[in-house]
């Protein structure tokens, strides 16, 4: 169970960085990287529900895209 949970943390935090590697916007990094801590947060909390996961990476995209304006 923790490997499964540490390889998911894992996956998330590299999509999130492959991510705001690319040319994107100072707002759309900031949403992006609001995402994937969220929803690291979210798997944590919950203890890697799927339904923490997604509410984690939704709250946490829109309070990144908030911060950026």
């Amino acid at each position: 169970m923790l490997l499964k949970r540490s390889f998911s943390i894992a996956v998330v935090l590299l999509v999130t960085l492959s991510v705001t590697a690319c040319g994107m916007s100072h707002r759309g990094r900031n949403t992006a990287i609001g995402a994937g801590v969220g929803a690291v947060g979210g798997a944590v909390l919950t203890g890697g529900s799927t339904f923490g996961t997604l509410g984690g990476a939704a709250i946490g995209g829109l309070i990144g895209h908030e911060v950026s304006r």
